[in-house]
C-alpha cells in the first residue's frame, strides 16, 4: 500500500504535533515495512530529529517542485501530487486535510488531537480560533475516517463537529521509543517533576499552591520542564511572594535522554491539567517508572490508568493530598510504579498502536 502523510509537522515542529508525527511513522515502518510511506512537506528543517527520515527505509520525502509553494501547495496542490505518486490513502496527522481530496479516489484519514481552542478559548486569539475551527470542521466533514487520540477527544469531536460516530475511532498516541526501555535509577537529590507547556490550561500554579499546603518536610523541589510566557511569570511571582522561589527549578534545553533520566529519578510526577487531548507526559512518566498524580477530568484518567492518583485540578487541597500520599506511602508508591508501567506498556505499546492504526487504514480503503 502507498500511504501519504501530511509531514509538515514532522519536519518543522519539535514538540507535541511534530513528536506525534515522528513516532507515528516510526511505529508504522517498524511494524509494517512492506508498505510505502510518502511524507509530504512544504519545507524541511534538518536537525537531529528530522535527518533520520530523509533516508528512512520505505519512506519517500516529497517537497514542492513546481510553481506552487509553501502553505498553498500543502492545501491546494497536494491532491494532484499524490495522484501522480499513486497514493491509495492519505493521513492528515495534525487536524487538517488538503482541499480537493474528497471524491479524488484517494481514501482519507485525519487525526484530531484536541479542541482546546474551544474548551479554553481565553488562551487563543479570536482570529486563530476562527481559523482553527474552520480547518477542524472541514477535516471532520471531508475525511473518510477520523482518528482521535483519546476517548475524551472523541467526545469533543462528536459534540462540536456533528459527525456520525461510526466514522470516528480512537487510537492512542505513542511515546518516543526511548521510553519503552527501562533506565536504571541513579543517586540524585530528591525532587518532583512537571513536564509540559507552562500555561493556564496545564495548571502549574495549582501545583505550586498544593506544594505550599504540604508539610514542610515534604516540600522538596519541583523541576519544571517546559516553556511559557505570561502565565510562567504569574507562577514565578506567586512563588516569590510566598517564599517558594527556591523550590522551583527551571532547566534550559532538555532532550529525550535527559528527560527520561528526570522521569526515572523523580520521586513524583505531578500533572493536574484542566484539559488534554491525550496527556503524553503522564504516559512517559508511567513508562519511566515514576509515580503519577494527575487530574480526574478530560483525558487524564485514560492516560494515567487505574494506578495513578487523580485529583480535582480546581482544588490545591486535593492535589496536595494525593501528592502527600505518594510521597509517604511506600506500598502505594510501589503499586503506582509497577502497575502504572504495566498499564502503559500494554495500553500504549507501539506494536499495539501500529496495528490499530493500520486497521483503521484497511477499514477506510
Amino acid at each position: 500500500m502507498r500511504i501519504g502523510f501530511d509531514a509538515k509537522r514532522l519536519f518543522n515542529n519539535f514538540t507535541g504535533l511534530g513528536n506525534h508525527s515522528r513516532t507515528t511513522i516510526d511505529i508504522l515502518t517498524a511494524e509494517f515495512p512492506e508498505h510505502e510511506y510518502w511524507l509530504y512537506t512544504p519545507k524541511v528543517r534538518l536537525n537531529g530529529m528530522t535527518l533520520p527520515y530523509m533516508g528512512k527505509k520505505g519512506c519517500h520525502v516529497v517537497q514542492p517542485h513546481g510553481v506552487m509553494r509553501g502553505g498553498a501547495w500543502r492545501t491546494y496542490g497536494l491532491v494532484n501530487e499524490m495522484r501522480g505518486d499513486g497514493i491509495e490513502l492519505f493521513h492528515g496527522l495534525s487536524n487538517e486535510m488538503p482541499v480537493g481530496l474528497f471524491h479524488s479516489g484517494i481514501a482519507s484519514v485525519v487525526t484530531i488531537h484536541d479542541v482546546a481552542f474551544r474548551t479554553f478559548p481565553d488562551m487563543y486569539h479570536w482570529h486563530d480560533r476562527k481559523i482553527y475551527n474552520a480547518k477542524w470542521q472541514y477535516a471532520c466533514n471531508h475525511a473518510d475516517r477520523i482518528v482521535c487520540i483519546s476517548e475524551c477527544t472523541k467526545r469533543d469531536v462528536l459534540e462540536y463537529y456533528n459527525v456520525p460516530e461510526r466514522k470516528v475511532e480512537v487510537v492512542y498516541q505513542p511515546a518516543n521509543p526511548i521510553y519503552y526501555s527501562p533506565t536504571e535509577k541513579s543517586e540524585s537529590p530528591s525532587y518532583m517533576l512537571y513536564v509540559g507547556s507552562v500555561n493556564s490550561r496545564k495548571n502549574l500554579l495549582g501545583v505550586v499552591k498544593a506544594m505550599e499546603l504540604m508539610p514542610k518536610d515534604l516540600q522538596i523541589p519541583l523541576v519544571v520542564v517546559g516553556g511559557g510566557g505570561s502565565y510562567k511569570q504569574i507562577v514565578k511571582q506567586y512563588a516569590a511572594e510566598h517564599g517558594m522561589e527556591h523550590l522551583l527549578i527551571w532547566p534550559e534545553m532538555v532532550d529525550n535522554v535527559e528527560l527520561k533520566r528526570l522521569y526515572t529519578n523523580a520521586l513524583l510526577f505531578v500533572y493536574p491539567s484542566f484539559y488534554e487531548g491525550f496527556g503524553l507526559p503522564v504516559v512517559e512518566a508511567l513508562l519511566s517508572g515514576c509515580p503519577v498524580v494527575t487530574s480526574n477530568v478530560s483525558s487524564l484518567p485514560e492516560a494515567g490508568g487505574p494506578f495513578s492518583l487523580k485529583a480535582d485540578p480546581n482544588s490545591p487541597e486535593d492535589i496536595c493530598n494525593q501528592m502527600v500520599k505518594l510521597l509517604t506511602n511506600e506500598e502505594l508508591r510501589k503499586q503506582n510504579i509497577e502497575g502504572g508501567r504495566a498499564y502503559a506498556m500494554d495500553t500504549f505499546g507501539p506494536k499495539r498502536l501500529a496495528r490499530q492504526l493500520m486497521g483503521v487504514y484497511k477499514r477506510t480503503l
